[in-house]
C-alpha cells in the first residue's frame, strides 16, 4: 500500500487436517499442479499490492514444510503453529502480527484460486471505514429447509449469499471479537460471524472461480485447472 494508507497483513490458514478430503497429509500441503495448495494461496495473497506481510498457521509438525511454501514471496512471511480449531489458529496468527498493521485479511489455504484483486478489494473497503469486508456470491439455486429427511419449506434466497475468503477486518476489532468469543466459548465457521451482529461488515462481489477445495473431486478439478494455467 502507498504511504499514508493503513497497513495490511494476510493470515493464511493451513492448519486443518482435511479429514473430509480423505488424504493422509494435511490438505494445504497436497499438490495442485506441481505446487502445494498453500504455496498457490500464499502467492495470490502476496501478489496483492495491499498486502505487506503474511502469517501462515500451519499444523504442528509441518512448520518447516509451510516455510518452504513461502520461499520467494515478495513480502515478509512467518509461520506459526496453528491450534485445534480454526479460531485457535486465527488467534495464534493474530498474536504474531508485527507493529503497525491496522488491517488483517484472513484467508483459507483451501481457496488457492482467490485472485490478488480480491485481497485488494476487501482491504480497500475496510480502509474506507468498514469494520469488515467479505466476498459474497449470490445463491442461485432454490434453497429448501429439510427436517428429518422431509422437505418442509422453501427459503427465500433474495437476501442469501455464500461467503468466501479472503475476509478483511480492522485488526483491533477482530482481536476484540476473538477475545469475546474465547471468553464466551463461542465457535463459528468464519471470522465475519464474530463481528457481523455488532459491527459494520460489508459484502463485496465474490469471484465464482474462488472455489473451496473440500473433496477429492475438488482436488482433481484444481489440479486440472493448474495444468490449464501452465499451458
Amino acid at each position: 500500500m502507498t504511504e499514508g494508507e493503513v497497513r495490511a497483513a494476510a493470515i493464511v490458514l493451513a492448519a486443518g487436517a482435511g479429514r473430509r478430503i480423505g488424504a493422509e497429509r494435511p490438505k494445504a500441503f497436497l499438490p495442485i499442479g506441481d505446487r502445494p495448495m498453500l504455496a498457490v494461496a500464499a502467492a495470490a495473497a502476496a501478489a496483492s499490492p495491499a498486502i505487506e506481510a503474511i502469517v501462515v498457521a500451519a499444523p504442528a509438525g509441518f512448520e518447516d514444510e509451510a516455510r518452504a511454501c513461502l520461499e520467494g514471496l515478495p513480502v515478509p512471511s512467518e509461520v506459526v503453529t496453528g491450534g485445534s480449531s480454526r479460531q485457535a489458529s486465527v488467534r495464534a496468527a493474530l498474536a504474531a502480527l508485527g507493529e503497525g498493521i491496522g488491517i488483517v485479511v484472513v484467508h483459507d489455504a483451501a481457496r488457492p484460486f482467490a485472485p490478488p484483486d480480491l485481497f485488494t478489494e476487501v482491504v480497500r473497503a475496510v480502509a474506507e471505514g468498514a469494520d469488515g469486508a467479505i466476498p459474497v456470491e449470490p445463491v442461485t439455486d432454490t434453497v429448501k429447509r429439510i427436517v428429518g429427511g422431509h422437505v418442509v419449506g422453501t427459503v427465500p434466497r433474495d437476501d442469501l449469499g455464500m461467503a468466501q475468503t479472503p475476509q478483511a477486518f480492522g485488526l483491533v476489532a477482530l482481536r476484540a471479537a476473538h477475545d469475546r468469543a474465547a471468553e464466551a466459548g463461542k465457535h463459528v465457521t468464519d471470522d465475519a460471524a464474530l463481528l457481523e451482529m455488532d459491527a459494520t461488515v460489508i459484502a463485496v462481489v465474490a469471484d465464482p472461480m474462488n472455489v473451496k477445495i473440500t473433496t477429492m473431486l475438488d482436488l482433481a478439478r484444481a489440479d486440472a485447472r493448474m495444468g490449464g494455467l501452465r499451458a
